[in-house]
C-alpha cells in the first residue's frame, strides 16, 4: 500500500503533465485559427480589390496591369501590406482611374491607414460604408468628379489626421459629425459646391493646422468656436457668401501664416491683433464690406510676404498704417478711402513686385525712392491726388510690366529714361498734367502692348519711332494733347493694333496711305484735328462713327457717308490748276499706258510659256485634268513665281484676304485654275528686316517637318534677293479664320455645335501632334482665333507657324514675349520661357471663343488682364461667377444643344478649356491629354445634373 505523501505527489505530477499538453493544444488550436482568420480576410481584400477594378471604365483597368490573380496583392501598384500580408495602404493616385466607389466593399481593409485617389477621374457618391476603415489615418479624394452629400459616416473615422475632399462637385452642407475628428491636422473641402453655414463646433478640431473650405457656397457668419484652433497655420475662406463681422477670437489665432477672407460679404473691422506673434505671412481680404482703420499690428509685421486688401471700405492713413516689409513681394489697398502720403520707406521693400494703391485718395508725390525696387513688376497709383512730376529713376527699372498712373494731378516732362523700360506691357499716363514732347525713345519700348497718354498737355509731333513698337496691339491713344504736325507714316507699321485714338490735338496734312495696311484695327478716332485728303478704305474707317471723324479740315473718302467723294474734291481741284498741270497729266496717262501695254506682253510670252510646259508634261503623262502647278515646281520655279505675280497683280490690295504680324495672305487663282494662299512678308526697313527673315524662315522650317490633316499645307516658297521679295504658297481654305466666321453672322448659324466639337477635336489633335509627335516638339507660340483656318467641312487647320519654336532638351528655351494679346500664356510675362503649356493656355482661351462666340476676357483669371482697349483693369484676378449657368454663356446665336452626346461633350470640353487656363502652367493637362480625353468623351459618364440647370461652378476644378 503506497504511502499517502506518494500518492499526492504522483497525482499533482499527473495533473501537470495534463494541463501543460491541454495548454498547448489550447494555444495550437487558437494559432490554427488566427491563420485561418488572417487567411480569409486577405481573399477577401484581394476579391473586392479586383472587383472593383472591374467595374472601371473600359480603357483605364489597364492602367494597374499588376492587379491580377496569381500575383503577390503587396507587389500591386499602389498596394502597401504589413507583415501579415494584409492591405495597410492603397495609394494610386494621379492614374486616370474613370470609375464610381459604388461596388468598392470597404469591409475587409480593417488595417488600412492610408486612402489616397486622388488626382484621378472618378465620379459619382461618396459611399457611407467608407466609415467602416476604422483605422484610417489618411483620406484624399481630392481632384476627381465625385458628387453628392459628403456622408455622415465620415465623423466614425476618428483616427484620422488628413481629410482632402477638395476639386469635387460635392454639395450640400458639410457634416457636423466631422468635428468628431479631433486628431485631424489637415482639412481641404475647397472647390467644391457645399452650402449652409460653418459648423459651429468646428473648434472641437483643435489639432488642426491648416483648413481650407474656399470656392464654395457658404454662407453665414464665421464661428467663433474658430478662434479655438490655436494650432492653425492656414486658414483659407476665401470664395464663399459669408457675411457679418470677423469674431474677435481669431486674434487667438498666433501662429497664422496666411488667412484669406477674398470674396465674401464680410463687415465690420479687420481683427486688429492679427500679426501680434510676428508670423503672418499672407493676409488677404479682397473685396468685403470692411470699414475703419487697417490693424496697428501690420505695422510692424515684417514677416509679410502677401497683403491684399483692396476693394473694400478701409480709411487710414497709408503712411501711418505700413511701414517696411523686408519679405513683401505683393501688396494691394487699391480701391479705398486710404489718405496720406506714400512714405520714403517703400524704397526699402527690396522684394516687392506689385504695389496696387489705385482708387484711393492718396496725395503728394510720387517718392523718387521707388526707382529702387528693381524687381517691381506692376506699379498701380491711378485714381489719387498726386501730384509733381514723375521721377526719372521709376522710368529705370528695367522690371515693370504694369505701370498705371492715369487720374492723377501729375506734372512735367515725361522722363527720357523711359526707353529703358525694356518690359514694360502696359502703361497708362492718361488724365494728369503732364508737358513737353512725347519722348523719342519710347520706340524702345519693344514689349508694349498698351500706350495711353491722354488727356495731357503733350506738344511737339507724334516721334516716328512710335512705328518700331511692333507689339503694340491693344491700343494707342494720343487724344487730348497739343500734339502737332503731321502723322508719321511709320504708325503704318503697327499692323497689330486694334484701337487708335489721335482725337482732339492740332495734326495737319493727310492720313498716311501706310495706314491701309492696319486691318487689324477695329476702333479709330482722328475727330478735332485738322487733317485733310483721303481716308483709309480699311474696316476700322468705314466702321467709325461720325463723331470719330468730324471737326477735320477736308477729309474725304469714297465709301463714307459722312465724307465728301475724293474725286470731287480732286475736281475742284483740276479747275482751279493751270495748263501745265493738264499736260502733265496727259504726258503721265500715255507714259503709264506705254509700260502698261509693254507690261501686258511680257506676260503674254511668259504665259505662252507656261502653257507649253504644261501641255507638255501633260502630253508625256497621258493626262488631260487640271495639275497641281507645284507639282513642277522644281521643274520651273520662275513660271510659278511668275504665275503667281500675275494672279494677284503684284500683291494688289484688292486680292488681300488678311494682314498679320509678319505679313499679308492674298488669294490667288494660278493659269492651271488652282487656287491657293500666298503669305508675303511686309516689306520693312534694315532694322526689322532680319526679325521678318527668322520668321519666314521658321515658317519654312516647321512646316516642311510637320504633316498632319488640321495643319494647313505648304505648297512651296520664294526668296527673291533681287527684290527683297518673299512670300510662301499654301492650300487655300476658301472659309477663312476662325475670327472672321465668329464675326459673320450668316456663316456662324452654318457652324452649329456639332462643327464646333469636331472643329475643337481638330485644333486639339494638331497641336498634340506638333507637342507629342514631332522631335524635338514644336511650339507654336500664336495659337488665336486669327491663325485656326477652316476648310469647307469646318474643320480646323492651325497656320501661321513664323514665331514657332523647337524646343530643343539642351537648351533653355528663353524668348521675347511674342504672340497674339489675349491668348498669350501669363508666364511669359515673368518667365519668358517657352514650353509647351502655352500653347495649352491659348488652345483654352480660343476653344472657349469658339463656345461662347466670342473671346472670353472675363471668363480668364489673369494677373494683367485688360477690362477694354481703352483702359486697364484692376490687377485682381478675374474670378468666375460660380452660379453662371453654362447655357448662358454659351453663343447665343446658336440654340442650346437639344442632342445629349453633343451637350455632354460641350460641358467636358468647357471643364478641360477652364484647366487650360489656369494661371499656374503645371496645373494645365498637356495637348496629348487633351486630345486622347476629348475623343473618348462620348464614352464618358454624363454630368450629374442635366445641361440646362450646369453651372459654371460645376466645370471649374
Amino acid at each position: 500500500m503506497v504511502s499517502s505523501p506518494q500518492v499526492a505527489i504522483d497525482t499533482v505530477l499527473v495533473l501537470s503533465i495534463l494541463f501543460f499538453f491541454s495548454s498547448n493544444f489550447v494555444l495550437f488550436a487558437s494559432g490554427f485559427s488566427n491563420t485561418s482568420t488572417d487567411a480569409k480576410q486577405l481573399n477577401e481584400e484581394v476579391e473586392a480589390l479586383l472587383k472593383w477594378k472591374t467595374t472601371l471604365v473600359n480603357g483605364t483597368q489597364c492602367l494597374l496591369p499588376s492587379w491580377k490573380t496569381g500575383m503577390n496583392p503587396c507587389k500591386w501598384d499602389g498596394i502597401t501590406c504589413n507583415g501579415k500580408g494584409s492591405v495597410t495602404k492603397l495609394n494610386i493616385s494621379g492614374y486616370g482611374l474613370q470609375g464610381t466607389l459604388n461596388d468598392f466593399n470597404f469591409t475587409p481593409f480593417s488595417n488600412v491607414v492610408s486612402l489616397d485617389l486622388k488626382e484621378n477621374e472618378l465620379y459619382g457618391f461618396i459611399p457611407s460604408q467608407i466609415g467602416h476603415l476604422s483605422k484610417l489615418i489618411h483620406l484624399d479624394l481630392s481632384i476627381n468628379q465625385f458628387y453628392g452629400y459628403i456622408p455622415q459616416e465620415i465623423g466614425k473615422l476618428n483616427s484620422l489626421t488628413t481629410l482632402h475632399l477638395n476639386n469635387n462637385s460635392l454639395s450640400g452642407s458639410i457634416p457636423t459629425s466631422i468635428s468628431n475628428l479631433t486628431t485631424l491636422t489637415s482639412l481641404a473641402l475647397n472647390r467644391n459646391h457645399l452650402s449652409g453655414s460653418v459648423p459651429q463646433d468646428i473648434g472641437a478640431l483643435t489639432n488642426l493646422t491648416d483648413l481650407d473650405i474656399s470656392t464654395n457656397n457658404l454662407t453665414g457668419s464665421i464661428p467663433a468656436s474658430l478662434g479655438n484652433l490655436s494650432n492653425l497655420v492656414t486658414l483659407i475662406l476665401f470664395r464663399n457668401q459669408l457675411s457679418g463681422s470677423v469674431p474677435l477670437e481669431i486674434n487667438n489665432l498666433t501662429r497664422l501664416r496666411k488667412l484669406d477672407f477674398c470674396i465674401n460679404n464680410l463687415s465690420g473691422y479687420l481683427p486688429q491683433d492679427i500679426c501680434q506673434s510676428g508670423k503672418l505671412e499672407e493676409f488677404a481680404a479682397v473685396s468685403n464690406k470692411f470699414t475703419g482703420p487697417i490693424p496697428r499690428s501690420l505695422r510692424n509685421c515684417t514677416s509679410l510676404r502677401r497683403l491684399r486688401l483692396d476693394n473694400n471700405k478701409l480709411v487710414d492713413n497709408i503712411s501711418e498704417a505700413f511701414h517696411v516689409y523686408p519679405e513683401l513681394f505683393r501688396f494691394g489697398v487699391g480701391n479705398n478711402m486710404l489718405y496720406g502720403e506714400i512714405s520714403k520707406d517703400w524704397g526699402e521693400c527690396q522684394n516687392l513686385q506689385w504695389l496696387y494703391l489705385s482708387g484711393n485718395k492718396i496725395t503728394g508725390r510720387i517718392p523718387a525712392e521707388l526707382g529702387k525696387l528693381e524687381k517691381l513688376n506692376l506699379l498701380y497709383l491711378d485714381s489719387n491726388h498726386l501730384s509733381g512730376e514723375i521721377p526719372s529713376s521709376l522710368f529705370q527699372l528695367s522690371s515693370l510690366i504694369n505701370v498705371n498712373l492715369s487720374n492723377n494731378q501729375l506734372s512735367g516732362k515725361l522722363p527720357l529714361t523711359v526707353g529703358e523700360l525694356f518690359s514694360l506691357q502696359f502703361l497708362d499716363l492718361s488724365n494728369n498734367k503732364l508737358v513737353g514732347p512725347i519722348p523719342e525713345r519710347f520706340g524702345e519700348c519693344t514689349s508694349l502692348l498698351y500706350l495711353n497718354l491722354s488727356s495731357n498737355n503733350l506738344s511737339g509731333s507724334i516721334p516716328f519711332q512710335i512705328g518700331n513698337l511692333d507689339s503694340l496691339s491693344v491700343a494707342l491713344d494720343l487724344s487730348g494733347n497739343e500734339i502737332t504736325g503731321e502723322i508719321p507714316p511709320e504708325l503704318g507699321k503697327l499692323t497689330k493694333l486694334e484701337s487708335l485714338n489721335l482725337s482732339h490735338n492740332k495734326l495737319s496734312g493727310s492720313i498716311p496711305l501706310s495706314f491701309d495696311s492696319m486691318l487689324s484695327l477695329t476702333s479709330v478716332d482722328v475727330s478735332s484735328n485738322e487733317l485733310s485728303g483721303y481716308v483709309p478704305n480699311i474696316a476700322a474707317f468705314e466702321a467709325a462713327p461720325i463723331d470719330a471723324l468730324k471737326n477735320n479740315k477736308a477729309l474725304c473718302g469714297e465709301n463714307f457717308k459722312t465724307l465728301e467723294p475724293c474725286s470731287s474734291v480732286v475736281n475742284k481741284r483740276r479747275k482751279s490748276s493751270d495748263k501745265r498741270v493738264t499736260v502733265i497729266i496727259v504726258l503721265c496717262f500715255f507714259l503709264t499706258l506705254f509700260l502698261l501695254l509693254a507690261l501686258l506682253g511680257i506676260v503674254f510670252y511668259f504665259r505662252k510659256k507656261v502653257v507649253r510646259n504644261v501641255d507638255s508634261v501633260t502630253d508625256r503623262e497621258g493626262k488631260s485634268e487640271r495639275r497641281n502647278l507645284f507639282s513642277i515646281c522644281s521643274f520651273n520655279g520662275r513660271i510659278v513665281f511668275e504665275d503667281i505675280i500675275e494672279a494677284t497683280k503684284d500683291f494688289d490690295a484688292k486680292y488681300c484676304v488678311g494682314t498679320g504680324g509678319s505679313g499679308s495672305v492674298y488669294k490667288a487663282e494660278l493659269s492651271t485654275g488652282q487656287v491657293v494662299a500666298v503669305k508675303k512678308l511686309h516689306s520693312s526697313d534694315a532694322d526689322s528686316e532680319i526679325a521678318d527673315v527668322k520668321s519666314f524662315e521658321s515658317e519654312i522650317r516647321a512646316l516642311t517637318k510637320i504633316r498632319h490633316r488640321n495643319i494647313v499645307k505648304l505648297y512651296g516658297y520664294c526668296f527673291y534677293t533681287e527684290k527683297q521679295l518673299s512670300f510662301l504658297v499654301y492650300e487655300y481654305l476658301e472659309r477663312g479664320s476662325l475670327a472672321n466666321i465668329l464675326r459673320d453672322s450668316e456663316q456662324v448659324a452654318s457652324f452649329d455645335w456639332i462643327k464646333r466639337v469636331k472643329f475643337i477635336k481638330g485644333m486639339a489633335n494638331a497641336l498634340s501632334y506638333m507637342h507629342h509627335d514631332c522631335t524635338p516638339p514644336i511650339v507654336h507660340r500664336d495659337i488665336s482665333s486669327n491663325n485656326i483656318l477652316l476648310d469647307s467641312d469646318y474643320e480646323a487647320c492651325v497656320s501661321d507657324f513664323g514665331i514657332a519654336r523647337t524646343l530643343k532638351p539642351d537648351s533653355s528655351n528663353w524668348t521675347s514675349l511674342a504672340g497674339t494679346y489675349g491668348y498669350v500664356a501669363p508666364e511669359l510675362a515673368y518667365t519668358m520661357k517657352v514650353t509647351e503649356k502655352c500653347d495649352v493656355y491659348s488652345f483654352g482661351v480660343v476653344t472657349l471663343e469658339v463656345l461662347f462666340g466670342a473671346h472670353p476676357t472675363e471668363f480668364i483669371s489673369s494677373s494683367f488682364t485688360l477690362s477694354s482697349a481703352s483702359s486697364l483693369s484692376s490687377p485682381s484676378e478675374i474670378f468666375i461667377d460660380q452660379s453662371m449657368l453654362l447655357k448662358d454663356v454659351l453663343d447665343p446665336r446658336l440654340e442650346a444643344p437639344e442632342d445629349d452626346v453633343i451637350a455632354n461633350e460641350i460641358m467636358h470640353i468647357v471643364k478641360f478649356a477652364f484647366l487650360c487656363v489656369h494661371k499656374d502652367p503645371q496645373t494645365r493637362p498637356t495637348m496629348q491629354e487633351i486630345s486622347t480625353e476629348l475623343s473618348s468623351a462620348r464614352s464618358r459618364p454624363n454630368f450629374p445634373s442635366p445641361f440646362q440647370t450646369i453651372t459654371l461652378g460645376q466645370l471649374v476644378l
